[in-house]
Order: structure tokens, then C-alpha cells, then sequence
């Protein structure tokens, strides 16, 4: 009796396992990188003979499935869809897309080509960008938030260049992030080794942020900051003419006592109780910063628990304190609930480390694991951009409502849709299998995007 319940052949058709390249090749059809790339000069290297566009642009369709080893490009050095929906020539192998990404990585302005041509894309979508709404209807001020924040990359166990001990107590990077909108848009990146001081370069970090920031949206910003980045220097860039954002900064307290700040409190604060034993204080004061020319107003809250809440009394009030710099002229309830919302960044964080795979980056050395973030983030914002044109409409076989796609979900349901390629009569076809219930929202988003 035969226990075979397949038998194992191989056809002569052209299957593809990856058909979401298709949705972004008709994205990078809309950007120069590759024309930019092309015009860059190798050093020490005359004309390639595979061109910059091609290592660039298979470099990206790899990550979109979120594959970073640079190993994985072998798969596809014969894959002729690939070739086709992502307009290359020439599919580069594993060591020529590790020596061109080491050749030019710090040298040639590629970086600062990605970071352009990406903030570009997304002005050129018209993506949407939910605000942030405030005041009273007849006064509704809106803001799109710029959140900036590092998030420790773990490489323990590695010898690559820049791994050093982080804020989190293990070895790897720690990169800084500028994310745009509650949709999490990346509009800046820099790779930082594991030791640097969160604050060191910010404020140039900053400053940048908000000028590709304005290049997506011309509506006011709002910068948030956590206490790591409590500095004069970040709320002059905030001020100044040539890069002004309203601001949220949480503030370091530092050594400050907190009976002395309930004393603060209790004088300048309002206070309700939202049961015995725990009264919590709302304020806020005009305060001098060194390094700022006027007074920054500053919001704090003061919560004092005398009793726990289940009603043990203790011997000691705990007293908890929390304090921000802002420009902003609202309640101070509003101040600290718009604050709060800056943890969003945590999920952005993870899709990029974990939906991406890109948390353990590639390369040895630093200058080319830089380069690598950038693509990442390019990858990012080209699923970021499907997912949120996949919500536009009820026609994807997913019962859950959400304002966000997760890129894990992009990946998996978009990326990797299997189909067949037909070439007939001069028109080239994608088919998906009968009864594939993506098939409708996979033909709405290539068509949108084409």
C-alpha cells in the first residue's frame, strides 16, 4: 500500500510566492531613488556592471518581506517575476550586495537620498495624517505629532563595529527615530552605537526631523520628547525661525525632592481626589531655562496616596511627580493625556525590529549598518503606506477594524500572495488562486497605486 499522499513534482509554470512586489515597484516607479542612485560615483570604480538602481531596489524588495541577511538576495537571482515587478535588470548576489552597500555607505550621500526620496513619496500620496485636534470647536487648533525617540537594538553576542553597552544593560545599537502622524510614518533615521548619550546630537537630529517632517505635511507640528532629551537645546530648536514646532518635553527632574514639589503643588495646583487616601494635583508655571531667552511654560502633576487602594493606610505618603516643558497654552490634563500618547512609538519600535527582522543588523561594520537602517525605513514606509490604502475600504478578509496595519499583517497577507505569471498576447498576468478573498483589496491597492 502506497503512504505517499503527494507525490513531489516540478512544473514548468511560473509560480510566484511573492506577489506584493508588484504593489512595490509601482511605489518606487513614483520616487527617484533609483535615477539618484545612478548618478552617485563609486570610489575608486568606474561605471558598474550591476547599476546602483538594481542593487538598491532588490535590496528593498527583499526587506519588504522582511528578510535583512543579505544571504537571502540568492533566491531570487533567477526569479524572473521579481525582475519584472520590481523593474530591474540584474538581480545582484549575496557578496556584490554586501560590497556595494560597504562601498558606499557614508561615502556617497545615499542616506541622505533615501531619507529625500522616501519624505517625497509620501507628499506625493497625499498620505493620510489623522491630527491631533485642540481647543474649542469655534478655535479647533490641529497639529500632526512628530515623535522622536532611541530604541536599544540587542546585537549581544557580536563583534560588530559600534556594539557597546546600552541604557537597556545589553550590548547593540541604539538608534534614534523620527516618526510622523499617528500612522508612524519614518521621516528620520540615524544609527548611534550603543553607549552614545541619548541627548548627544539631537538637537541636529531634530532640526532635520522637522524640516523633512514639513516636507510630508504642511500642517503645524507637535515635537514629543521623553526626559532623556530634557535640553535648552531641543526647545531652541523648537523655537527658532527655521524649524519652529510647538513641543511636548518631559523633564528630568533629576535630584528634585517630591515633598518639596507637593509643597509646589499644593500652592499652584488644583486638586481632586479620585478616592480617599490619593489626591492628584494639576498646574503649571512660566519657568526660566538657561540657554532660552523667555520663560517655558512648564505643566506638572503631583499625586500623593496616603492610603494604598485597597484601603491600607501608609506610614509614608507616596508622592509621585511629573513634569513638561510645552508650548502649548492647554489644560494640563490635556498636556499629560497627549503625552501619554507618545508611548505609540513602542509598537512602531517593535514592527521595525521584529515585523522587519531588523533588529540584529547585518553587516560588521557600523557605516554600513547605517545604510541598512535607511532601507529598512524606506521598507517600512512602503508597507506602512499599503497597509493604511488596504483600510480605505472593507475588502479585505479581516473582521477586526483598526486604524493601523501592522507591517507583520502587510507581509503576510500582501507580500506573500501566491499567483501565477502568464505571458500572452504581448500583456503579461498575475493570477491568484480561485476564491482568494485578498484578491479584490491586491487589485484595488495595484491600481491605486499605477
Amino acid at each position: 500500500m502506497n503512504h505517499l499522499r503527494f507525490i513531489i513534482e516540478e512544473s514548468d509554470e511560473v509560480i510566484v510566492t511573492h506577489s506584493g512586489m508588484t504593489l512595490v515597484g509601482v511605489l518606487l516607479d513614483k520616487t527617484r531613488i533609483g535615477e539618484r542612485l545612478n548618478q552617485t560615483r563609486l570610489p575608486g570604480m568606474g561605471k558598474p556592471d550591476i547599476s546602483n538602481r538594481d542593487v538598491a531596489y532588490s535590496y528593498i524588495g527583499l526587506l519588504c518581506q522582511g528578510k535583512t541577511d543579505f544571504d537571502h538576495i540568492e533566491a531570487f537571482r533567477d526569479d524572473e517575476f521579481f525582475m519584472i515587478a520590481l523593474q530591474v535588470d540584474n538581480v545582484p548576489s549575496s557578496p556584490t550586495l554586501r560590497q556595494r552597500l560597504d562601498m558606499v555607505a557614508g561615502k556617497s550621500g545615499w542616506e541622505s537620498i533615501l531619507r529625500e526620496e522616501s519624505a517625497r513619496l509620501l507628499r506625493a500620496l497625499d498620505v493620510t495624517l489623522h491630527p491631533i485636534e485642540l481647543g474649542v470647536p469655534a478655535e479647533r487648533r490641529t497639529y500632526i505629532p512628530l515623535d522622536i525617540d532611541v530604541s536599544p537594538f540587542d546585537n549581544s553576542g557580536t563583534k560588530k563595529e559600534g556594539v557597546s553597552r546600552t541604557y537597556k544593560g545589553h550590548d547593540g545599537y541604539a538608534p534614534i527615530f523620527a516618526y510622523l502622524g499617528q500612522e508612524g510614518y519614518v521621516v528620520n533615521v540615524q544609527l548611534r552605537e550603543g553607549s552614545t548619550h541619548v541627548q548627544k546630537g539631537t538637537s541636529t537630529f531634530l532640526r532635520e526631523s522637522i524640516q523633512y517632517a514639513r516636507q510630508v505635511t504642511d500642517l503645524p507640528l507637535l515635537v514629543r520628547l521623553d526626559a532623556g532629551n530634557d535640553s535648552a537645546e531641543n526647545i531652541a530648536v523648537c523655537r527658532s525661525q527655521d524649524s519652529r514646532a510647538e513641543f511636548i518635553i518631559k523633564r528630568n527632574l533629576r535630584k528634585e525632592s517630591p515633598e518639596a514639589w507637593l509643597v509646589i503643588a499644593q500652592r499652584h495646583g488644583t486638586c481632586h481626589e479620585p478616592r480617599p487616601g490619593k489626591k492628584v494635583y494639576h498646574g503649571s508655571l512660566m519657568c526660566p531655562v538657561k540657554g532660552v531667552s523667555e520663560p517655558v511654560r512648564m505643566v506638572f502633576e503631583v499625586i500623593e496616596r496616603t492610603t494604598t487602594a485597597d484601603g491600607q493606610i501608609l506610614l509614608v505618603p507616596d508622592i509621585e511627580v511629573s513634569a513638561y516643558w510645552t508650548s502649548l497654552p492647554d489644560d494640563p490634563a490635556v498636556i499629560i493625556h497627549l503625552y501619554h500618547d507618545h508611548a505609540v512609538m513602542e509598537q512602531f519600535h517593535s514592527e521595525i525590529k521584529t515585523d522587519l527582522d531588523a533588529e540584529r543588523l547585518p553587516s560588521g561594520k557600523f557605516a554600513t549598518n547605517n545604510l541598512v537602517l535607511h532601507f529598512v525605513c524606506v521598507a517600512y514606509n512602503l508597507l506602512r503606506v499599503i497597509g493604511q490604502e488596504s483600510l480605505k475600504r472593507n475588502d479585505a478578509p479581516l473582521r477586526k477594524k483598526a486604524e493601523r496595519r501592522r507591517i507583520r499583517t502587510v507581509i503576510q497577507n500582501l507580500m506573500t500572495l501566491a499567483a501565477k505569471m502568464v505571458r500572452h498576447a504581448r500583456q503579461t498576468k498575475l493570477k491568484l488562486g480561485y476564491g482568494n478573498r485578498w484578491l479584490p483589496a491586491f487589485r484595488r491597492l495595484y491600481l491605486a497605486f499605477a
